[in-house]
């Protein structure tokens, strides 16, 4: 018995954001006082650090649940299942439904419970609940979906991972050029199969001095209303954390899988920063006194941005679809999947397609 991804989809929002989109933009210091460059110059330096040329915003009209059930109904055609054999439906998200202008969250019902009626599943026994856990969310649903699949409490579920961020970012604030929206889905479930699927998982919280890397807080705009909350993130001291555990935690699955280092065919890292992505796995390889393979690492951050816990799901999806150049997976490769995020959570796990 294994446990498997068995059907992907994503909801990739058809508008593109431009790094020139943001060229009027007033971007001030965190006390509010304007920056002492051009605009031109913070965004050269932007990209050259995050690797971010583009992204992807929704459609006004449009909620994160929405684009869930859209990356969902995609998932379950994939995997050419009926809905109403799921057990679980787990939405991972970090900030609910808000509406286009509307600065409060929407999270009752809950997301899962919304993508459940816009899938119109009538069987009471398929649970649906939401999963907050920063950027990882979606890699520990799955962790999630297998343990109540080893516990025989689950065959089957669909396991989300949507946001829109464009609707709580901070226009003042640069660090808003990072985010994106978008929506992932993936199906988990026992086949009958023997040695793939989920091999090994590892998940930490660190929460003592770390818990807020990320947050939500007003505005550098001093003049706007001060109780809207915009997130916010120290990214200095998430890059200093990602690169001394993240390698760590990927490091630990590979040696309880059964495999080596030079086993893993694909690392699917979240698509936090680009220059952070790669420090992370060149310390991950050289925790072996080896260097980096090329290739091995594919990115879809410089035309999708950081969609949080959309990236992973998202990812994959498109590699599997082949919509990344140079970049495939085949029956019996060895993938390595990690992402760091709000908490300060990190997971990691180990992979048998």
């Amino acid at each position: 018995m294994a446990v498997k991804i068995t059907g992907t989809g994503s909801f990739i929002p058809p508008r593109i954001i431009e790094n020139t989109d943001f060229l009027n933009e007033e971007f001030l210091n965190e006390d509010g006082s304007k920056i002492n460059s051009p605009n031109e110059v913070i965004i050269k330096k932007f990209q050259a650090i995050t690797g971010i040329a583009q992204r992807r915003y929704v459609a006004k009209n449009t909620t994160t649940s929405d684009i869930a059930s859209i990356a969902a109904k995609k998932a379950i055609e994939d995997a050419e299942i009926n809905p109403e054999t799921l057990d679980y439906i787990i939405v991972a998200h970090n900030f609910g439904d808000v509406k286009y202008r509307n600065t409060q969250s929407d999270a009752v019902p809950s997301l899962a419970a919304r993508v459940k009626h816009q899938l119109q599943i009538e069987n009471p026994n398929c649970v649906a609940y939401d999963l907050i856990f920063g950027c990882p969310g979606w890699l520990q649903g799955v962790i999630q979906a297998k343990a109540f699949i080893d516990a025989n409490i689950a065959k089957r579920c669909l396991v989300i991972g949507a946001e829109t961020l464009s609707r709580v970012v901070d226009k003042h604030d640069r660090d808003s050029m990072i985010f994106s929206d978008g929506a992932g889905a993936t199906i988990i479930e026992k086949t009958t199969s023997e040695g793939d699927g989920i091999i090994f998982h590892k998940s930490a919280t660190y929460a003592k001095n770390e818990s807020h890397y990320l947050t939500f807080e007003a505005s550098y705009n001093q003049d706007l209303k001060r109780e809207t909350r915009y997130i916010k993130m120290s990214g200095r001291k998430i890059y200093s954390f990602a690169l001394t555990h993240v390698p760590q935690a990927m490091k630990e699955c590979i040696d309880n899988s059964g495999y080596n280092i030079t086993d893993i065919k694909k690392i699917f890292i979240h698509q936090a920063n680009e220059k952070m992505d790669f420090a992370i796995c060149e310390r991950l390889y050289k925790l072996y006194q080896l260097e980096m393979p090329k290739n091995i690492m594919p990115m879809s951050i410089a035309e999708l941005g950081n969609s949080s816990v959309a990236t992973l799901p998202t990812l994959i999806d498109l590699v599997k679809a082949k919509k990344i150049d140079n970049q495939e997976i085949h029956k019996g490769d060895v993938i390595l999947f990690a992402s760091v995020g709000a908490g300060m959570n990190i997971n990691a796990m180990i992979y048998k397609i």
